[in-house]
């Protein structure tokens, strides 16, 4: 990678999806330029704020409005809003003599591409979702310059057929990870036994009622046919009755910030399919029953569906995901150390490890 950067700005808030991929970048960026200035757009409420200052980055906060998906009285007040805000994203792009800005999604990334247009500086978004998410798709308005997370999203979305595919960046805690080496300290620091399989629960970083609902009522079923439980509550929800008399260990942690730990100690995943999740689990080659989000447009679906077909794990509707269903499912997979690897081995040929050069690649290429 010769040539250099000197200065640059990533915009990308609201949720985990927008910002693990950015902080997965940024620290490509400072791993290849370690003098880079890197300067991350966020807005006054998203979970940036507790993220990317954490993480060591610059944050800077301008205002960021939720886009209206209709023609309706807020659309006449968006450009006014949306005025001030570019003007913000402008006045920071400036300021740092950015070379180029690259958009991850959130509403956010609206002013920081107008921003950047006005002033003739390279732009390059970053998809991850079918269809693409409503702040990206306004900012191909002024890029033709799309990455994108995987295959699947450039046969199933017009807008993104020209995209190029690069993969989800993520953190090289998950893409270095020796997952049997570091397997004896997981299962210890959880308390976790290593002659049982263990199932992983987690819900995404706000965590999944359904899930941990359906799981903690299959408790009892779980335990006395020997699987453990790792289960991750979620920041976001209410706690939920587990049996205190299990004869196998059930662990509820409230959020795991050290996720590579947990994948670490898993033999098997219960999960959303959030991009960011689809992309972990692949590039760990992690075995993993899928339950999507149901409220949404289906991208978390259309997430785990290629996974599944390519036989890297199960997907189950929200609605179908109850005790019984783990049961007659889950329990016989868990116990199947066979299957289990087959399924890792199909996941790990889906997944992906190395999006963050690969966008990196893609930028410079941008840039120059």
């Amino acid at each position: 990678m010769a040539p250099s950067l000197r200065s640059i700005v990533l915009a990308g808030g609201g949720t985990g999806g927008h910002i693990y991929p950015l902080l997965a970048f940024a620290d490509a960026l400072r791993r290849h330029f370690p003098d880079i200035r890197i300067t991350t757009l966020g807005s006054p409420k998203g979970m940036e704020n507790q993220l990317i200052p954490a993480a060591g980055y610059d944050l800077r906060v301008i205002p960021a409005f939720q886009l209206p998906r209709s023609i309706n009285l807020d659309l006449f007040r968006t450009p006014d809003r949306m005025i001030k805000s570019a003007a913000a994203a402008g006045e920071i792009i400036d300021e740092v003599q950015a070379e180029v800005v690259v958009g991850f999604g959130g509403y956010v990334s609206v002013p920081a591409y107008l921003a950047a247009w006005r002033r003739e500086l390279p732009i390059v978004i970053h998809e991850v979702n079918v269809p693409p998410g409503v702040a990206n798709r306004m900012g191909m308005k002024f890029t033709k310059r799309l990455a994108v997370g995987f295959p699947h999203q450039l046969e199933q979305a017009e807008s993104l057929r020209n995209a190029r595919l690069v993969g989800v960046p993520l953190r090289t805690g998950i893409t270095r990870m020796d997952r049997p080496a570091l397997r004896p300290q997981a299962l210890y620091h959880f308390g976790l036994r290593p002659d049982l399989p263990v199932l992983f629960v987690s819900g995404g970083s706000s965590g999944a009622r359904t899930i941990n609902l359906a799981v903690a009522a299959a408790a009892k079923r779980l335990a006395h046919a020997g699987i453990q439980v790792l289960h991750v509550q979620g920041g976001r929800n209410d706690p939920f009755d587990v049996p205190n008399d299990l004869p196998v260990p059930y662990v509820v942690v409230p959020y795991l910030s050290d996720m590579q730990l947990g994948y670490a100690a898993a033999d098997l995943m219960l999960c959303r399919g959030g991009a960011i999740t689809v992309a972990e689990t692949t590039a760990l080659g992690m075995p993993a029953v899928y339950v999507p989000y149901p409220f949404s447009n289906q991208e978390q679906r259309r997430n785990a569906l290629p996974v599944v077909e390519s036989g890297g794990g199960l997907l189950v509707d929200n609605s179908e995901l109850t005790p019984e269903w783990i049961e007659t499912n889950i329990i016989p997979l868990a116990r199947d150390r066979q299957r289990l690897a087959a399924m890792g081995e199909a996941a790990s040929g889906y997944g992906r490890r190395d999006g963050d050069e690969q966008l990196l690649r893609f930028v410079l290429e941008a840039v120059n």
